[in-house]
């Protein structure tokens, strides 16, 4: 860790003593001004300078830096042709740096668009990078890259391996159904193995690939898994979790308190005590934006009431919430036929009352709630437990009928009558990211409200249902404005450990050409 605030440090001298930081004030000037034309644009939420971006690929840590390779396209705010590899860097996974692209369209393997896939680290610390390139036939071909300079802790360029493609659509694949290759991970007999996502005959499937040396690889018998009545497996993705431990594990990582996760954005991951459920959380670097705090204690909440949470800025918030169920045994019974909970969701959306529910959060929401995206929970009475819906509804979201407002929805697996049923909600001005039960059910919204932005939003804690509930705690922060830019948010950095530099970095003249070569790279 002294090694790594060493590298910060020295990089602040350089990047300071280049003028960066006197480029700040008026830089942020232009990021208000932008803010007022652009309601939609996020504030703690990566994005991409302008244009189209879609996947995240190749994320990884490497010498002290963490690595955000996205999916992004240069020439247009549409998705095209010649999209390539952009590139950011950060300390924290809260504040961004924007670097040159990494890959972008320039050989017949590749020559249309290089598209989604993944970053390995190779023994002995080499990074390497699989993708899907879309060749001058428009067939996904996956593809390998290397550094140019293993030496780079921000992995500026990158090198095509000279006899790409390394792979090929198999035969009985169509060739645009055959993309978005995984991290590798080794095995105990000493192959490296990835998947790749494909599709036929309406059966999604990761097809399982083997190699002995990462650049000859050879297709498996059998797909790694397979499901019928499904489309195209996009970004598939298979890596290890800890049994017992909510600390990363390398993909390669096979004991007996290690179980899989295949799954068809940044948070951390784990399982619940049980070993059963997959438990998604924010990083925990995301607490350092929380600014102004907001709190309550045991609040009642009568049926048919809001209450809104004031003095804090509603469009850029982070918000967790507990409820309690004073008189669970009324809650209203659990129809059988009731299986898919987004469709009962849809039924039973925020503005249909019942006995337990709707209770939870109204997000960017208006004075008159004309607009709102609720987020909320139902109870219900099953044969010797409790259900709990949580539902995310977007029907109200905006006054504008073009955009999507789907009604998403999944059971909470946690008892009511022992546990307090929680939320956490990140809302970033068109984005609602909600965690239910400390990360049990994870919904993600987009959300485009035209009179709610801005000073203009607000939040509300309600509940429609008839029978009351209590709020057994409440906190809010306004978040502030995350550092993503050219240079930025190492500046932020500067600050926040200029202490050190005497310390552990007395003066860039120690070392002036590392400093400069780490300038220069930004």
């Amino acid at each position: 860790m002294a090694t790594l605030f060493l590298a910060i440090a020295c990089l602040c001298c350089a990047l300071l003593s280049c003028g960066i930081g006197a480029e700040l004030e008026g830089s942020q000037s232009r990021s208000i001004a932008a803010a007022r034309e652009q309601p939609y644009r996020t504030s703690y939420h990566f994005q991409s300078p302008r244009n189209w971006l879609n996947d995240p690929n190749g994320l990884m840590y490497y010498k002290g830096v963490y690595h955000l390779f996205y999916q992004y396209n240069p020439h247009s705010a549409l998705f095209s042709n010649g999209i390539v590899w952009a590139h950011s860097v950060s300390y924290d996974l809260v504040n961004w740096v924007h670097l040159n692209h990494a890959l972008e369209p320039s050989e017949p393997f590749d020559v249309k668009s290089c598209w989604s896939g993944s970053a390995t680290i190779l023994p002995g610390s080499r990074p390497v990078i699989l993708y899907t390139g879309i060749d001058a036939n428009y067939r996904q071909v996956q593809n390998l890259a290397i550094p140019k300079n293993e030496s780079d802790p921000f992995l500026q360029e990158w090198v095509k391996f000279s006899q790409n493609p390394i792979i090929v659509p198999p035969i009985g694949i169509e060739p645009d159904n055959f993309r978005d290759p995984t991290t590798a991970w080794w095995g105990p007999d000493g192959k490296w193995r990835i998947i790749v996502g494909s599709w036929r005959d309406n059966i999604g499937m990761a097809i399982l690939y083997q190699s002995d040396d990462f650049f000859h690889w050879s297709k498996s018998e059998h797909p790694l898994f397979t499901l019928s009545n499904t489309s195209m497996w996009e970004c598939p993705d298979f890596f290890p979790v800890s049994t017992d431990s909510t600390n990363g594990m390398d993909t390669s990582t096979l004991n007996p308190s290690t179980k899989h996760v295949m799954k068809a954005f940044p948070r951390e991951i784990w399982l619940d005590r049980s070993g059963k459920q997959l438990i998604q959380w924010p990083v925990e670097e995301i607490k350092t934006l929380r600014d102004k705090n907001i709190g309550v204690k045991s609040l009642g909440l009568d049926g048919g009431s809001t209450y809104e949470v004031s003095n804090i800025t509603a469009s850029q918030v982070d918000v967790e919430v507990a409820f309690e169920l004073p008189k669970l045994e009324e809650a209203e019974l659990m129809d059988p036929n009731w299986v898919d909970p987004q469709i009962l969701c849809s039924e039973k959306n925020a503005s249909v009352g019942g006995m337990y529910g709707p209770f939870g959060l109204l997000a960017l929401a208006t004075k008159d709630l004309r607009e709102q995206t609720a987020i909320f929970f139902r109870v219900f009475r099953g044969h010797n437990r409790y259900i709990v819906l949580m539902c995310s509804d977007q029907s109200r979201s905006s006054l504008r009928n073009e955009i999507d407002k789907t009604i998403y929805g999944a059971f909470l697996d946690i008892d009511p009558q022992v546990e307090k049923i929680s939320l956490r909600t990140l809302i970033d001005h068109s984005i609602i990211e909600s965690f239910g039960g400390e990360g049990k059910v994870c919904i993600t919204s987009r959300v485009y409200p035209v009179l709610a932005i801005d000073e203009a939003a607000r939040v509300y804690t309600f509940n429609y249902g008839t029978l009351s509930v209590r709020i057994e705690r409440l906190d809010a922060w306004s978040m502030r404005k995350a550092r993503i830019g050219p240079g930025e948010s190492l500046v932020s950095q500067c600050e926040n450990l200029s202490f050190r530099g005497s310390e552990e970095c007395p003066s860039c003249a120690a070392s002036p050409s590392h400093c400069e070569e780490s300038a220069s790279a930004i």
